[in-house]
């Protein structure tokens, strides 16, 4: 029984960890799906024009509806009772809303949608949305002079907002949401799809990338259609009479100026007017609910005081748009509603200024369009009035584009486009005279809140990408390794977690948590990685913002993130990379921002005497070549009298600090001891030391500086695997920074080295030494005294390549050259003038030919690299011959 009840509960244990472990890769799976691609961006876009559509159709007909309560109560009561108490009660119950709910839902709401995009610590969320949609039905029901587009915008930003948060998403691809939610807000506001994309151009997001136009485009489109079908048109305005009546003529042209200008004029002192009402609002220091009571109540007293007709805020707009007023009564209109909107505006109340800013204006040109009539005789008045909206409106918003698209649109006019444009300009023109910048971001200042223009990755780290500090070296793991392989790979590294590639390409990633996790469950070791890594990781591009990668690393609580070009992994960026890239910019270095390695780590060290001339680095990595090239070395170093350094570097990886990593340093120290018996051997005094280092070029060039190193003799595998490339990465890297002289070697594949470290001489009998013109002729020349001594006999043969359209080839270079070593060697040289198209074919040839042990080959650091760029010339023959290659350097 005991056993049966144990056995029961491991089964439980069990069931319960697999269920675990489920609901940990749906969780990944999830995520990973909820990425922000583009098809995610289109149904969110469809999704926002939706909701804003809506939003925009209840907020018209709620408010039609509460304002027909209010007019049709000031006819059974006294209106001079009725107005004064619903703008009173229902301003204090939309200012008690906002101030308890969401105080981000005061005002328009255009410009916390604006600090919004500028990546300001806002709240923009579906309570906000709520509480403004609410609020403004309230106020605006109330009778307060305000529009309802700017609420409309406010909402389709929060509920766009409110989406991205739920969707995990990118800051930018953040905003472009966002920014569209606002387009499709407008665009449902005054059935103007193509206004509202333009609003978002001209005004929020000042971006033109395809994602951007794409999703607002859509949004928009989606958030008008929606309100035309269930809300009709805009601002109830008679298209058939405005149609008729509209004209113009060259005549007229005058006026338009004379209605820009006043526009302009007025539309500036009404901005001017705002900040002096919330000034004075400021000073009573009242709570926002009593602020908007107070105009509620001041509202209510001045439109009980005027004709019926300025009860109903949609009829006034119809009368005055379509020029069916008397000229007092216009001007009547326009004071009324120009000082009532300055104090509904400056109390904080929720609504907006688009359709107070149309409806003066067009009360402005319908004055204007009279004036015309009296004195030409010409043109419509209700021309005029139509043009003044879009005056007047870009005059307050300072978006001259979106005014004359909002009215064209409204209306489908041809004829208004000229007067448009006339007068949106100059009013444009006139009112930046007067009050510089955008009426939305002095509304933003007002309240503390300066948005400067600056990239979007803020701080230190702007306009650096994922490719600028990822690191190209990647450790990967395999997806058919067994778990058993995987489990020991992670045990040689300091890395906790790898990249699983299959054939090149990305395929998922594996952590040391995914390990401990399924050897909880006891699968056997012959499992293929693939059964416990993470498919489809989450991944970023090379050109992502670091604000791009710092957020994926937050939302998914993940150390690394993996960064690729299709599928391909290119490159890994970890929170460090991104620290160090930071600390970089801290310390003032302007230089390449990226994985910068820290300096390596001395872990061990031998001196001997220092009594040499000079001293000549060299670094050891195979112990197969170790042994020609300490030859080679010692060769050097005995002929100049120089100290021999040898240098092991040990690589670990970025996540540690080399003088904090452990290391295993058994196999190096024996390689160096085979050194320091080959130096005690030929009493040539030999320094050792081992550094660990994140790179080996780094570690090279350290020495030499610490070391005050006069030559480098190094191995060179002879090809580069490493596209971009010339050498490799570290040679690249030693040949564009080191100071000293460098040597480098390839070596043959025809030496041998006996148990005693020692490369036999037959090995190197037969030189072969290309020489060319110009000042690096005799570059070559001067080592080979040195290197010739590792053999007893050789035979040295000089060869320079002339082109065979030459006809008299000048070989006094060469004759100089055979004349030098002769006379500094007892060994027997043999110059050679050689016709040939191409230099590495001709040298290849050559040592094919009489089977030579070793190519010399001379070069600057200038004319090293000058070969490699034009035909690669050391690889080629590297590459081409068997025999071992030296490539000699000067100092620089």
């Amino acid at each position: 029984m005991n056993y049966l009840r144990e056995l029961s509960s491991r089964l439980k244990s069990f069931k319960l960890k697999l269920k675990t472990q489920k609901r940990y890769i749906a969780s990944l799976q999830f995520k990973t799906f909820l990425r922000p691609r583009r098809r995610v961006a289109i149904a969110e876009a469809c999704l926002i024009g939706l909701v804003s559509g809506l939003s925009g159709v209840l907020l018209k007909v709620s408010v039609g509806a509460l304002g027909a309560w209010r007019v049709h109560a000031s006819h059974f009561l006294p209106a001079w009772i009725v107005l004064p108490a619903i703008g009173l009660s229902f301003g204090f119950l939309s200012g008690w809303l906002v101030e308890r709910q969401a105080p981000e839902a005061a005002g328009s709401g255009i410009p916390y949608v604006k600090a919004a995009l500028a990546q300001f610590p806002i709240a923009l969320n579906l309570r906000v949305a709520i509480v403004k949609l609410l609020s403004s039905i309230l106020a605006l029901g109330s009778g307060l002079t305000l529009g309802r587009q700017g609420p409309t915008v406010h909402v389709g930003a929060a509920v766009a907002a409110q989406l991205s948060h739920w969707v995990p998403t990118s800051p930018d691809h953040r905003r472009q949401m966002i920014a569209a939610g606002a387009g499709a807000g407008l665009a449902a506001g005054f059935n103007a799809p193509i206004a509202g994309v333009l609003f978002i151009v001209e005004e929020l997001l000042q971006d033109l990338s395809d994602l951007t136009l794409g999703t607002a485009i859509l949004a928009s489109f989606i958030g008008a259609v929606v309100s035309r079908l269930l809300g009709g048109r805009s601002l109830e305005l008679n298209l058939t009479i405005t149609a008729s009546q509209s004209s113009f003529s060259l005549q007229e042209i005058p006026f338009y100026l004379l209605l820009g200008a006043l526009a302009g004029l007025l539309g500036a002192w009404f901005s001017k007017g705002i900040f002096a009402s919330l000034g004075f609002y400021r000073t009573l220091k009242l709570p926002l609910s009593q602020r908007v009571a107070l105009a509620g109540l001041i509202s209510g007293i001045a439109i009980a005081l005027l004709p019926e007709s300025f009860r109903d805020n949609t009829g006034l707009r119809e009368f005055l748009v379509t020029g069916e007023a008397a000229w007092q009564f216009t001007t009547i209109a326009f004071v009324v509603q120009y000082i009532l909107t300055l104090v509904a505006c400056g109390s904080g109340a929720p609504g907006g200024l688009f359709s107070p800013s149309l409806i003066l204006g067009s009360g402005l040109g319908y004055l204007v369009g009279l004036l015309q009539q009296a004195t030409l005789g010409v043109g419509s008045p209700a021309t005029y009035s139509l043009a003044g909206m879009g005056a007047f409106f870009c005059a307050v918003a300072k978006a001259p584009i979106t005014s004359i698209v909002i009215v064209f649109e409204m209306t489908m006019d041809f004829n208004l486009v000229l007067p448009l444009m006339i007068g949106s300009v100059v009013s444009y023109l006139v009112s930046e005279k007067i009050t510089r910048g955008s009426l939305y971001s002095r509304l933003l200042e007002w309240n503390g809140i300066h948005l400067e223009k600056k990239p979007t990755t803020d701080g230190l780290l702007a306009n650096l990408k994922a490719e600028d500090v990822m690191q190209r070296r990647v450790e990967t793991l395999p997806s058919n390794i067994s778990l058993d392989e995987a489990t020991q790979a992670f045990s040689r590294s300091h890395h906790r977690g790898f990249p699983v590639v299959d054939k090149g390409l990305l395929v998922g990633i594996v952590t040391q948590t995914d390990l401990a996790i399924y050897k909880e469950r006891s699968l056997p070791g012959n499992l293929p990685l693939s059964r416990i890594m993470t498919p489809q990781p989450v991944t970023v591009g090379a050109t992502a913002s670091l604000g791009d990668v710092l957020y994926l690393l937050n939302r998914y609580q993940i150390s690394r993130l993996p960064v690729t070009e299709g599928r391909k992994l290119i490159g890994i960026i970890t929170r460090a990379d991104i620290i160090k890239a930071e600390a970089d910019k801290l310390n003032g270095q302007t230089g390449s921002i990226g994985p910068r390695s820290e300096p390596s780590y001395v872990v061990y060290q031998t001196r001997a005497p220092a009594i040499g001339t000079g001293r000549m680095l060299v670094p050891l990595a195979n112990p197969q070549t170790a042994p020609a090239l300490l030859q080679m070395a010692a060769a050097i170093a005995r002929d100049r009298n120089y100290e021999l350094e040898c240098l092991q570097v040990i690589l670990v990886g970025r996540s540690s600090a080399p003088a904090q990593s452990p290391v295993k340093t058994g196999a190096s120290r024996r390689l160096l001891r085979q050194a320091e018996k080959l130096g005690k051997e030929l009493n040539i005094p030999i320094h050792t030391q081992i550094r660990v280092s994140h790179d080996i070029a780094q570690a090279i060039l350290e020495t030499i500086n610490e070391r005050h190193i006069n030559l480098l003799l190094m191995g060179w595998k002879g090809s580069s695997i490493t596209q971009g490339r010339i050498f490799g990465d570290v040679v690249d890297t030693i040949i564009r920074q080191a100071p000293c002289e460098l040597v480098l070697v390839k070596i043959g594949q025809g030496f041998t080295s006996n148990s005693s470290f020692c490369l036999l001489p037959s090995a190197f009998h037969k030189w072969l030494v290309p020489i060319a013109g110009g000042p690096n002729a005799q570059q070559a020349l001067q080592i080979l005294p040195s290197l010739l001594s590792l053999s007893h006999t050789p035979a040295i043969q000089l060869a320079q390549i002339f082109h065979p359209s030459t006809l008299l080839p000048d070989t006094a270079v060469l004759e100089k050259s055979a004349l030098f070593l002769s006379s500094q060697l007892s060994a027997s040289v043999m110059a050679i003038p050689v016709r040939a198209t191409s230099v590495s074919d001709a040298v290849i040839n050559l040592a094919h030919a009489d089977d030579c042990d070793v190519v010399v080959l001379g070069a600057s650091r200038e004319g090293m690299l000058q070969q490699a760029i034009k035909g690669n010339i050391p690889e080629a023959i590297a590459r081409g011959v068997k025999s071992t290659v030296i490539l000699v350097r000067s100092a620089q």
